[in-house]
């Protein structure tokens, strides 16, 4: 259920980063090379979705601007066109091709993007083999935090109303607390202005992130969880966060604040 709570608008925009005429020559040939790869690329998304925010954040990083892509309302997703059938079989987003090469799952569309264009753009992955294994153990453990983060904040959509008991509400989150410690924990031990897994942005980030921000989305505290709050606050100013932002946060800034207010 990535698209509930999503959208409180049925359009939206994607803003693109652009690059400057002034660019030196080598620049522009990298540039140029860029926009034409991503002209082969598909992605249908949805705004607010993170597993589709991780696919988008990725192509900026990517310097992939310029693919071909189209937001679907839920409507339309519900509706499961023909044209998202085509790319993904399950019928879900993100759905995401390069050419002949359909990868879906997001954590798969990022490690596919960064392998074929590991020279291009942000280098995702360390050389350090001690910063490999804490971002792939980072990123992994993204996994389970956007689940017991999802437990909480799309309870309602997850559960039928009849099936929705006090007891579950509230054994999910005295999980979610927990998970929130321990990424306390992580970013604490970095130290401050640290990413996920060190100094430099990683894929660790790029997967992780939109779980972050889709928390302070529906009203997490920065002052119960001031390292997230610093980390939020670090990476959301990035360029490739802000071309990826998600079009109805745009619109509505103050989001569902009530929702996790009280943690």
């Amino acid at each position: 259920m990535w698209w509930a709570g999503a959208w409180k608008r049925k359009t939206g925009f994607c803003v693109f980063q652009l690059y400057s005429s002034l660019c030196s020559p080598d620049t522009t040939a990298v540039a140029l090379h860029s926009e034409t790869m991503a002209k082969d690329m598909t992605l249908l998304w949805a705004s607010g979705s993170v597993p589709c925010w991780r696919v988008m954040i990725m192509l900026e990083e990517k310097q992939l601007q310029g693919y071909n892509h189209r937001q679907l309302s839920i409507e339309e997703f519900m509706n499961k066109p023909q044209e998202l059938l085509d790319i993904n079989l399950r019928g879900q987003l993100p759905s995401f091709k390069h050419g002949n090469i359909v990868v879906n799952e997001s954590y798969g569309a990022c490690f596919y993007l960064e392998s074929k264009f590991k020279n291009q753009g942000t280098k995702l992955i360390p050389d350090d083999t001690d910063q490999q294994a804490l971002m792939y153990q980072r990123m992994f453990e993204g996994l389970t935090f956007y689940d017991k983060a999802a437990t909480v904040v799309y309870y309602e959509y997850y559960v039928p109303e009849g099936e929705r008991h006090d007891s579950a509400v509230k054994r999910n989150k005295e999980a979610l607390v927990t998970e929130l410690k321990l990424w306390e924990g992580y970013l604490q031990k970095l130290g401050a202005g640290s990413y996920l897994a060190g100094p430099s942005f990683t894929l660790a980030d790029v997967v992780v992130f939109p779980t972050v921000a889709n928390l302070f989305r529906y009203g997490l505290s920065a002052q119960r969880y001031p390292k997230l709050g610093e980390y939020y606050g670090l990476v959301k100013e990035r360029p490739s966060i802000k071309a990826s932002w998600p079009p109805h946060w745009v619109e509505d800034p103050k989001g569902d604040e009530d929702t996790l207010k009280d943690f």
